[in-house]
């Protein structure tokens, strides 16, 4: 007989716990919601990395802040004595002779009218010009015009009526203007360039193609300096001794108007015919000032070496230097076909603020120095007179006027326009200038003071 412990036992009731069931709508949308913040907080570290990766890593590894580009002053002249004795100082040097004896004026002459020239001498001219410009002599480790340019190319990408991609390509001359080993800054007139999507750099020859960025522009005179990362040049073009630096610093073209420069040969490179790397040979015939350029005095350079009315490229004198930038636009009436270049002394402060990437400050006048017998006669200060003030400029907005005398600003005489010019390019767009102005009124001059807000050029 089962005892009564175990009868108890039995008469319990055995239950069977059954698992709920599954709710698959509470789960999917957990497991969306799980997925969405995965999402939001990915996004949020990638968001925190990319913020402070370049800190931290300017932290690690600081990288020098880039120095900024500043051309040389504008050197003397040299009188033909020194040329001739510098010369002969050359040749000793690499010949390891004794320096020679400093000859006197006279004996100069004498040497000179020894030389006889026939056709032969003409011819070997000629061929000593086209050497300067394209074969660097090794005797004296002279560098070529040629290694100074490159080419700079604008590509543009059109679609047909048939969707297929065509592209067209305009260049123009470049002149290279600074190398810090990181970049290289190429002076270039971009008129031809203005249309372009892309802008590569190549060499003579046209063996590479480097891409450029631009770096600044002046809408005045249209001339533009672009970049490019000395990175991506092929070694073997920076061994082929291309590249080369040009200097900026005539002793035969130097700012400030006078006209000894007529006369003086210089050499055209570029396309001054229309067709890249032509080149043509001659003189400077006259100098001449724009008075169609506000804000700065710059003089034109016209030679009688005939060219197209499309020239682009450069001026160089025979000693190596630049000495002025082709323009075709500036040509004056009836002289279309003959080469004309802006003076590069003239254009040495708005090519500085295109290489650091600064833009150029504007005030919005034009206007000529006060001759002497006018201030004499005519009793007018000695400044700058006001033959015009640019339409919507701060210097209207302010209440300057044609007929004003400009005589100073921020405190320093502007009797020459390229001292106004060279003090205007010290600013930056928004600044504030204090000019100091003589306006005539009943007979007299009296002084009037304005602080006018500089803009940008446009």
């Amino acid at each position: 007989m089962p005892e009564p412990e175990e009868k108890e036992k039995s008469n319990f009731m055995i239950e069977k716990i059954k698992q709920r069931p599954i709710d698959k709508r509470k789960l999917i949308q957990r497991t969306l919601i799980t997925a969405a913040m995965a999402v939001i907080f990915g996004l949020i570290a990638c968001f925190t990395f990319l913020v402070l990766e370049p800190v931290i890593s300017n932290l690690l590894y600081p990288e020098e802040e880039p120095q900024p580009v500043v051309f040389p002053e504008d050197q003397e002249e040299m009188s033909p004595e020194e040329m001739l004795a510098d010369n002969m100082q050359q040749e000793s040097q690499l010949t390891g002779e004794a320096e020679p004896p400093s000859l006197e004026e006279e004996q100069i002459q004498e040497i000179l009218e020894e030389v006889y020239f026939d056709i032969e001498h003409y011819a070997q001219l000629y061929d000593t010009l086209y050497d300067y410009v394209y074969e660097p002599e090794d005797i004296s480790g002279r560098i070529s015009v040629s290694q100074h340019l490159v080419t700079i190319r604008g590509v543009t990408s059109n679609v047909d009526w048939f969707n297929n991609i065509q592209e067209s390509s305009n260049q123009s001359t470049g002149v290279i203007i600074y190398n810090n080993g990181s970049e290289l800054l190429i002076l270039v007139d971009y008129t031809p360039l203005r249309e372009a999507q892309n802008l590569v750099m190549e060499p003579h020859g046209g063996l590479y193609q480097i891409p450029v960025s631009l770096k600044g522009l002046d809408p005045v005179t249209n001339l533009a300096v672009v970049s490019v990362n000395c990175g991506d040049i092929p070694t073997e073009w920076q061994e082929t001794g291309g590249l080369e630096v040009a200097s900026l610093s005539s002793p035969l073209f130097y700012a400030g108007g006078d006209t000894d420069v007529v006369g003086k040969p210089v050499v055209a490179v570029g396309s001054p015919m229309g067709v890249n790397e032509s080149l043509g040979y001659g003189m400077i015939s006259a100098v001449s000032p724009l008075e169609n350029k506000p804000d700065m005095q710059v003089y034109l350079l016209q030679t009688d070496i005939y060219g197209s009315k499309g020239a682009n490229g450069f001026l160089f004198d025979l000693y190596g230097n630049l000495a002025g930038v082709i323009t075709a636009q500036e040509a004056p009436s009836g002289m279309e076909n003959l080469i004309v270049a802006y003076r590069i002394s003239d254009l040495i402060g708005r090519i500085q603020k295109l290489s650091n990437g600064e833009e150029i400050p504007y005030l919005g006048i034009s206007g000529v120095e006060v001759p002497y017998l006018i201030r004499e006669q005519q009793e007018v200060p000695n400044g700058i007179y006001v033959t015009e003030v640019e339409m919507d400029s701060p210097a209207m907005l302010a209440g300057i006027q044609p007929g004003d005398v400009l005589m100073e600003m921020d405190g320093a005489a502007t009797e020459r326009i390229s001292y106004f010019s060279s003090r205007l390019m010290q600013h930056s767009p928004g600044d504030t200038v204090n000019l100091v102005i003589m306006r005539q009124s009943q007979n007299e001059y009296r002084e009037i003071d304005f602080h006018i807000v500089l803009d940008r050029v446009k």
